[in-house]
């Protein structure tokens, strides 16, 4: 499994990396609507796990959204004037309500799934609220590239990204040598509330990182913006657990050998992106 994990990492690395920082926006947002509709159709077996075709009409649904965002808001317009376009706007700060309902779900489970695990169209209305808003933010920040600046979007991509691997990481290993006390039992018993904070003690490398490299940032507005990020990490890969546990299915897809589905890789920044792009329009710009 190590072997496999350490493989599949060594080709998709620098291909992630390519795309955030060499391919052009429009490019890129195209790139991404294949990338999603394979997180959708793994999203698909949430909603049911044994019935090809609800799991391909959720994927026909988010494939047409997807292209009608980009058809109706090219690259080029997803900034205006320096703000984002309505739609745009629209979906991100629906994505943010979503994962405050979210954390409701996660924190009362399972009496919360009375609510919605028998219903295909409750379950299909989340994937898309977990789907669209990252979508939408990955383009927004890639976008926010300029002439002048032609690698600025793919560094806030990039930043993310490691605000959430260092989260994950600083958890893990954390969670495993001082892990004690349960985090959310009963959503995943694995995670711990030490390993939680053992993730968010490991992203403040980031913050010491952005601040040697941008130290005109002020520290106390990084520190939070890299502490939400990193809960909102924390979050996105405990709803995903939750719904997959409902669903009794252990990874969302076999795509990524030794690493599960792309939903499994994108879980925590399905949350992490929506996040950090309303906290960047809030105080950046």
């Amino acid at each position: 499994m190590l072997k496999q994990r350490i493989i599949t990492a060594i080709w998709l690395i620098p291909l992630v990396f390519g795309a955030i920082f060499y391919l052009p926006s429009d490019y890129f947002a195209w790139a991404l609507v294949g990338v999603f509709l394979i997180a959708a159709k793994e999203w698909g077996r949430i909603i049911d796990a044994d019935c090809q075709m609800t799991q391909w009409s959720f994927t026909i649904t988010l494939a047409i959204l997807l292209v009608a965002l980009n058809i109706l808001v090219p690259s080029a317009e997803v900034w205006n004037t320096g703000h984002l376009h309505p739609i745009f706007l629209a979906v991100t700060l629906l994505g943010g309500l979503w994962w405050l309902i979210a954390m409701g779900l996660v924190v009362t489970y399972p009496k919360s799934a009375r609510l919605w695990q028998r219903s295909h169209m409750l379950k299909s209305m989340f994937g898309q609220l977990t789907l669209l808003p990252c979508f939408v933010s990955l383009v927004a920040l890639k976008s926010l590239s300029t002439a002048s600046e032609p690698y600025f979007g793919g560094a806030l991509v990039f930043l993310v990204m490691l605000v959430v691997w260092a989260a994950d990481s600083g958890a893990y290993f954390a969670g495993k040598a001082l892990g004690r006390t349960k985090l959310a039992p009963n959503v995943s018993p694995a995670k711990t509330i030490e390993g939680l904070v053992g993730g968010l003690i490991t992203t403040m490398i980031v913050v010491a990182i952005v601040m040697t490299l941008s130290p005109q940032q002020e520290m106390g507005l990084v520190i939070a913006v890299t502490l939400f990020t990193a809960l909102a990490s924390a979050l996105g890969d405990l709803s995903e657990s939750m719904f997959k546990r409902v669903a009794n299915i252990k990874d969302s897809g076999t795509i990524l050998p030794g690493h599960g589905g792309v939903l499994d890789r994108i879980d925590s920044l399905t949350a992490a992106l929506p996040v950090f792009t309303l906290i960047y329009i809030a105080f950046w710009m």
